[in-house]
């Protein structure tokens, strides 16, 4: 081994050092805060608070590291890979180590530990993000990018987990004051966080390793409306045409007709648009917490659905105007209602999914 080889080889291992000692820092804050929450133990969450100061300045002392090494050896591939995952884990690790300072802060406000149900449904949570957080650190360094693979996979589990103690939590408001349900509620926030952050460990756990960059984004909508006869399907259809690798479009009605409006199909055939086989019913027993967004296009989604699902982004979009301009000529209808929704689905998966739209 040359001497340039044995210097970049000692450098990486200071780096790898580091960022263990790091992790393992913010795991143990993490840890100490679950505890002092569900003991209720204020001393030991303030504890937390006063420990943050020594993580931050191991975090900037990473970063000059990195840095330093970038400027010292230029790395290339490989090496490259693994610095600047290094850079991206430092600050998710940093981020983490701040969650755990709020959820103290918070616990520090609490009279008494949170109780069942809510409480014991947070405890599930904080646990699944605490076993999270391991296994992504324990993958990075291990190099391991199916352990990372399923870590991810294991935090999509955890988000449905994080959506059902919020609804527990809300069902708490008459036994509990609302300054007490506010505190739980920004420290399921926290929890919820740490799994998002752990994901992306494992997704830069699989940059590092394989070369592999994160796939964009693909976001389920759902739109709803009363008949799902015309607003509904011309949507999905509009949507599946112009933005088919942004995401997966569908349609409901909560009293769905027996067929789509006349000359529908032949309208949105000849515009290039592929119409959906049937009308649709809503399904009031389904889990609509995997649509990261639900539109609906007749009155307040809340009409149709009641409770919005913790991680799903609901928007009302009323087309009853576009609807009343009917007049003898179905088609005019269909104009009127295409022209009305087509900006606002562009303008929807512009936002949430940016240029990179088909």
């Amino acid at each position: 081994m040359s001497q340039y080889e044995a210097r970049l080889e000692r450098d990486l291992s200071h780096i790898r050092g580091q960022l263990a000692s790091l992790a393992e820092a913010v795991q143990t804050a993490l840890e100490t805060a679950s505890l002092a929450l569900f003991a209720s133990d204020h001393e030991l969450a303030y504890g937390v608070c006063l420990a943050d100061h020594p993580i931050n300045r191991a975090s900037r002392e990473l970063d000059k590291i990195c840095h330093g090494f970038i400027a010292v050896h230029l790395p290339s591939a490989g090496h490259l890979r693994f610095v600047s995952a290094v850079m991206r884990l430092n600050l998710e690790l940093e981020r983490i180590g701040d969650y755990a300072v709020t959820i103290s802060r918070e616990t520090a406000q609490l009279q008494a530990p949170p109780a069942d149900p809510a409480g014991g449904q947070l405890q599930q949570v904080a646990h699944e993000a605490r076993r999270l957080l391991a296994l992504a650190v324990s993958a990075f360094d291990d190099g391991d990018a199916d352990a990372a693979r399923a870590g991810i996979k294991s935090a999509l589990v955890a988000r449905r987990h994080v959506g059902a103690c919020f609804a527990a939590v809300v069902k708490d408001e008459k036994s509990a004051p609302a300054r007490e349900l506010l505190f739980r509620v920004v420290i399921l926030n926290c929890y919820d966080r740490v799994v998002d952050q752990s994901k992306n460990i494992c997704e830069e756990t699989i940059f590092a390793v394989t070369g592999e960059t994160k796939a964009p984004k693909s976001y389920r909508v759902l739109f709803l409306d009363r008949d799902n006869s015309i607003l509904g399907p011309m949507a999905q259809a509009i949507a599946t045409k112009h933005h088919a690798q942004s995401g997966q479009y569908s349609s409901a009605g909560q009293q769905p007709a027996d067929t789509f409006r006349q000359g529908l199909g032949v309208f949105l055939a000849e515009r290039g648009f592929e119409l959906a086989a049937t009308t649709r019913q809503l399904d009031p027993t389904a889990d609509l917490g995997d649509y990261h967004v639900i539109v609906s296009l007749q009155g307040s989604v809340r009409d149709h659905i009641g409770n919005v699902p913790y991680s799903t982004i609901a928007l009302d979009w009323n087309l009853d105007a576009a609807l009343s301009a009917e007049s003898n000529e179905s088609s005019q209808l269909f104009e009127s209602v295409y022209r009305s929704l087509a900006p606002q689905i562009r303008d929807l998966m512009m936002t949430v999914h940016g240029e990179e739209q088909s």
